[in-house]
């Protein structure tokens, strides 16, 4: 009887105490709630605000510079339609010269290039010298010179959904028009500026089209027809959309279905506008992050309570506990023989990595010489590749981090291909051979030691043909020879204050390819292609790169050669036989 009266006493305050710990919780819920939703409503204005204030900063920076360029340019049409010598040529028909001046003004005034046509309308000079001989007859920058006597001014369209921007002027002598100056303003050289920032820009003109845009297929089309939105394809991503989009104001436009901060600049020329969209990515990032840190607080605040019920719970339960001495005993014996099945599995383990680690040791020491010089470049550009794909994660921006991605890889599979060479180097042996466009290699090869190119104060001048050059060859191996010749070129200039490189390609009975550098040139020409010879320090390089690379030349059918310039530094010389067409279709066709 006692004991029901006991039990009858202890159960109404158990229920309190629940009931008195739900509300707690809840109350924690709604606490935890409301200061989420008041911190994302502060930041998220403040952070925008910025956001705007700098993108504004922007904007008054790329108009002026795109005012600035047109200023410029406007005076150049007036001050080249009173140069005597264009006028005389114009006059004697003897434009053998004109060309030739027209591009020296090229770097003076800074224009992208500059057309001179005779009284019909035919290109006789031209900085680029393809033009001459077009008929422009029909061209609106002629036919508008003619009508007027000041400079005018237009923006077409070309085949290419581009804008080019054009300063004419008519060249007159006795009141008499006898040809006219079209002067080309290279606007495009600020989109691809903008092209670097995190933010959509464009340009209008008095009509609203866009002239100018990161985006090309915006070109020609109204603010409205770019602008007009588009949902996601899917269910799951509109509600993906829809989530990211709850840490920002009310946004200014969509584009392509994300919200974006529209801003405007007016450009003091013919009406022209500057807009740009700026995603709210930055500002989500910001956000986010002090959100996180406030819900990871009140998580451990929950943890913590969790924690003091459970060792409540721990201590109520161990009256309940009973262990009888045989599960004891038979739990201890299970501990001994695990313990001991762990050091056995610990000593074969070690043994197992000590027996890897000595025959990688003895590979490593056959290989590491030749191997070490040969993957150096493509693990500097992996490490070059990673920094920026982590900083482009960082940034939201996975496309570009993939692309970053397949580089890598790209630089992996060409690490397998130069450890299979320098194993082919050593047994003479050859790969299967292809037509490899040599115009094609010097640029993949520029782009592989791009990284070094950046961190260097050096000047690259190429000279390529237009067309492709093929020749029978192993690609991989034919960009290894390049890049080579650049790497020993890049040390050969380090002590030099305006080091400069040289490449020039050119296809006649063969296709020889030309590295000059402004170095310190060539001591022993004779020893200069003997393996492990080498001028560098020690921890520069073994000499195994020209070795490697005259191998390779001579593999091809071809031969490399060396000699110091006239003018001093080092001129290396790559002849290889040159594939015609009928050669080409043969090889192909097997």
């Amino acid at each position: 009887m006692s004991r029901q009266t006991s039990i009858a006493l202890t159960t109404p305050p158990l229920k309190g105490a629940s009931m008195r710990l739900r509300v707690v919780m809840v109350a924690f819920f709604v606490a935890a709630v409301a200061v989420v939703w008041v911190t994302n409503s502060f930041l998220s204005e403040r952070f925008t605000n910025d956001t705007r204030n700098r993108a504004n900063v922007r904007l008054a920076l790329y108009s002026g510079n795109i005012l600035s360029e047109l200023q410029r340019a406007s005076v150049v049409p007036l001050l080249l339609s009173q140069d005597p010598t264009l006028t005389g040529a114009l006059q004697n028909s003897d434009f053998s010269q004109s060309s030739q001046r027209l591009i020296s003004f090229i770097e003076e005034i800074g224009a992208a290039s500059l057309l001179l046509l005779d009284s019909e309308g035919r290109v006789v000079a031209a900085s680029d010298r393809a033009r001459i001989g077009t008929n422009l007859r029909g061209a609106a920058f002629f036919v508008e010179a003619q009508r007027s006597n000041d400079t005018v001014f237009n923006a077409d369209r070309n085949e290419q959904n581009a804008f080019e921007f054009t300063y004419s002027r008519k060249i007159t002598v006795d009141r008499q028009m006898i040809g006219a100056i079209v002067v080309s303003v290279d606007l495009g050289q600020f989109e691809r500026s903008w092209a670097g920032f995190s933010e959509a820009v464009v340009v209008t003109n008095s009509e609203g089209q866009i002239i100018l845009s990161t985006e090309p297929r915006w070109r020609g089309l109204t603010e409205g027809e770019a602008m007009e939105a588009r949902s996601a394809p899917t269910a799951i991503q509109r509600a993906i959309q829809a989530t990211t989009d709850w840490t920002s104001l009310p946004p200014d436009a969509y584009v392509l279905g994300e919200a974006v901060m529209r801003n405007e600049s007016r450009i003091l020329f013919r009406g022209w506008h500057m807009v740009s969209f700026t995603t709210y990515s930055s500002i989500r990032e910001k956000v986010n992050a002090v959100l996180a840190l406030e819900i990871m607080a009140f998580a451990i605040l929950l943890a913590l309570t969790f924690y003091l019920m459970s060792r409540r719970a721990q201590s109520q339960s161990v009256f309940f506990q009973r262990e009888s001495a045989e599960l004891r005993a038979l739990n201890l014996r299970l501990q001994r023989e695990i313990a001991e099945r762990e050091k056995a599995e610990k000593n074969l383990e070690v043994a197992e990595q000590t027996l890897a680690q000595s025959s990688k040791l003895a590979a490593l020491g056959e290989m590491s010489a030749a191997v070490s010089h040969e993957l150096n470049q493509p693990l500097a550009a992996m490490k070059t590749y990673l920094a920026g794909a982590r900083l482009l994660l960082q940034r939201r921006r996975s496309e570009e981090a993939l692309s970053s991605f397949q580089r890598i890889d790209d630089l992996i599979e060409r690490m397998g291909a130069i450890t299979k060479q320098l194993k082919s180097y050593a047994r003479k042996g050859g790969d299967a051979f292809e037509p490899v466009d040599f115009k094609g290699s010097v640029s993949s090869a520029l782009s592989m030691m791009e990284p070094q190119l950046r961190r260097r104060d050096v000047t690259i001048t190429r000279s390529l043909p237009d067309a492709p050059v093929l020749v029978m060859a192993d690609r991989v191996r034919l960009e290894q020879v390049i890049i080579n010749l650049l790497r020993n070129a890049l040390d050969a200039t380090k002590n030099v204050s305006e080091a400069q490189i040289d490449l020039l390609l050119a296809a006649g009975e063969t296709a020889t390819l030309t590295v000059r550098d402004n170095g310190h040139g060539i001591d022993d020409l004779d020893a200069l292609f003997e393996p492990f010879y080498t001028t560098k320090s020690p921890g520069d390089g073994v000499g195994l790169g020209l070795a490697i690379s005259s191998g390779i030349v001579n593999d091809l059918g071809g031969r490399l050669t060396a000699h110091n310039g006239r003018g001093g530094g080092a001129v290396f010389e790559v002849q290889l036989p040159i594939l015609d067409d009928e050669q080409s279709e043969i090889e192909a066709a097997q």
